[in-house]
């Protein structure tokens, strides 16, 4: 056995109550001007954080968005100038961990990253800016966040429907690891694992949103998502989300949720080892089926149609994704891709 890994260097704080830790944070890494991020939604608990760091707060910019649009990337770079700010605390899900690796791509302030969805972007180094339409990601390690402090407390209120969803959408990430070209056993074992604790951990959390040893174990499971698409490349399934995301603004989580078992569906058959290791996290034989009724039955989203895809849309979806390279198991065809996303379109795995 031969293969390559990178470990990404990475600083976790992890545990309940943890919040507390984060001045320590930033005085380990020299930081004494924080920009505090959020999206509108997350402002209150971005100012209880902030008041932590009392005079070290430089300032707040509260206007994080969806597929971090340019024009607001542009205005956070430019409160990060303005208020002289030496790094930057992202408080909140994936919204605000992408404005705050837009604005380290720009500036290379470091960014700590205090999560309160299950996204796990906050361990890796893509960064996403949308334009005209277009939704642009790369990787870049001066976006790679340097400390990331998990409190599960900060996830009790957590809606259970964005707590599924963005379960699901860490998920997504494990799942394309496991047949991504640059994977290994060490990523396989970390996302196996992190499968089984999510698909274990949401439909406790969505029984009790309070239960904190739910949301510690999903919170954990996050993390590891996290890690194995930091160590991996991304294949169909991301790129699909982020067509569907940057052109027409379809909700990230969301799309993540629903897409997901149809992109397993077409690549699975192509990636064996990758289907044992997901039917063994799952406790099934049919992958595909098993991922698109567990969402369905925590109330996710059942299909593209309920986010406001039309049949219309499709034929752009499949252009942009036959004009964008990317890696992927096995090869697909725009016949395949249209009937992969017409199946979707009609939620025709929910059930």
């Amino acid at each position: 056995m031969s293969f390559t890994y990178e470990a990404l260097p990475m600083r976790v704080v992890f545990g309940a109550g943890s919040l507390r830790q984060l001045p320590e944070e930033a005085e380990r890494l020299g930081l004494r001007r924080l920009l505090v991020l959020s999206t509108p939604g997350q402002r209150a608990l971005a100012e209880q954080t902030a008041a932590l760091f009392g005079d070290a707060c430089a300032g707040m910019f509260s206007e994080a968005r969806m597929h971090v649009p340019v024009e607001v990337a542009e205005a956070a770079r430019a409160a990060a100038r303005d208020t002289g700010a030496d790094g930057c605390l992202a408080v909140g899900g994936g919204s605000t961990v992408g404005l705050g690796k837009a604005i380290a791509l720009d500036s290379g302030l470091p960014v700590i990253c205090v999560p309160t969805t299950y996204a796990g972007s906050e361990m890796t180094p893509v960064w996403g800016l949308t334009e005209n339409g277009r939704k642009r990601t790369g990787r870049d390690r001066s976006v790679l966040p340097r400390s990331v402090v998990y409190d599960p407390e900060l996830t009790v209120r957590l809606p259970v429907e964005v707590s599924v969803t963005s379960g699901f959408n860490a998920v997504a990430h494990a799942v394309e690891a496991l047949y991504a070209p640059d994977a290994s056993p060490i990523v396989s074992v970390m996302a196996e694992e992190a499968v089984r604790s999510l698909a274990t951990a949401l439909p406790a959390v969505a029984a009790d949103p309070l239960d904190i040893d739910a949301r510690t174990d999903a919170l954990r499971g996050a993390w590891l998502c996290g890690a194995c698409l930091g160590a991996t490349t991304m294949s169909l399934h991301h790129k699909l989300c982020h067509i569907l995301g940057g052109t027409f603004d379809l909700p990230h989580a969301a799309t993540h949720t629903v897409l997901l078992p149809y992109v397993a569906a077409l690549n699975l058959p192509a990636a064996p080892a990758a289907d044992q290791s997901l039917r063994r996290a799952l406790d099934t034989d049919a992958v595909p089926t098993r991922l698109a009724h567990l969402a369905t039955a925590l109330g996710a989203p059942r299909s593209l149609a309920e986010l406001g895809l039309t049949e219309a849309d499709l034929a752009e979806v499949v252009t942009q994704a036959q004009t964008q390279p990317y890696a992927n198991p096995r090869p697909v065809t725009a016949q395949e891709l249209r009937s992969l996303l017409v199946d979707a379109l009609k939620g025709s795995l929910a059930g």
